[in-house]
């Protein structure tokens, strides 16, 4: 298989061994050990995911390390919880503003990363005829994702009680939900504009290379 649509061996030993570090340093003496959970259970459960799709689905190589750093970004929250992640306190202090935004990060993210895996799957899969269409659909998904995802915190929420409070992270913010799902689709239209090229050169190797 084309060494650049599919990362090879060492590559894929540079990711588990990035991912592993991470998730080592995560666990160790977070903030809140519940709240830690929530956070880091996605990533979690995404590379038990990939786990299982190696062999008979591989991805591309950008849609891989671009959940590598997704998975980052839920490891570091999980460590600090996201409304106290440091540099994110930093920032809020010398720009005078109100609370620390680094769910915002968060939210960005799980718009711009399942974008890219659903376009993959998309495309590959010939789902939708069209890249106009699959965007559209891309766009939606992103947004369905997102509200689901908070249907699932105030769940959470309602099951846990107090103990949840670090999860929700509004940090009193009223319109916190809203401006998550807006992060979200930001992320989504990224994908769609400006990492789409880039990903298309390496599906277009998948086809060549009748990977998928």
């Amino acid at each position: 298989m084309n060494r650049n649509l599919h990362p090879g061996k060492g590559e894929t030993l540079i990711w588990l061994a990035i991912y592993g570090l991470v998730l080592a340093w995560s666990a160790i003496e977070p903030k809140d050990r519940f709240t830690w959970f929530l956070e880091v259970l996605p990533a979690l459960m995404g590379v038990a995911v990939l786990a299982f799709t190696w062999k008979p689905f591989p991805l591309t190589r950008l849609t891989y390390w671009l959940i590598l750093a997704h998975c980052i970004i839920l490891m570091i929250g999980g460590h600090y919880t996201y409304a106290e992640v440091p540099l994110f306190d930093w920032l809020r202090d010398a720009l005078g503003g109100q609370r620390n935004n680094y769910d915002k990060i968060g939210h960005l993210a799980q718009g711009l990363v399942p974008a890219l895996i659903a376009r993959e799957l998309l495309i590959r899969l010939d789902v939708i005829r069209g890249k106009a269409w699959a965007s559209f659909f891309v766009l939606c998904f992103v947004l369905a994702f997102s509200a689901f995802y908070e249907l699932i915190e105030w769940w959470v929420a309602l099951a846990s009680g107090d103990d949840a409070v670090a999860f929700l992270g509004t940090q009193g913010y009223v319109w916190d939900t809203q401006s998550d799902m807006f992060m979200a689709l930001i992320g989504g239209i990224i994908a769609i504009t400006l990492l789409a090229p880039w990903q298309d050169r390496q599906l277009a190797a998948f086809t060549r290379n009748g990977a998928g």
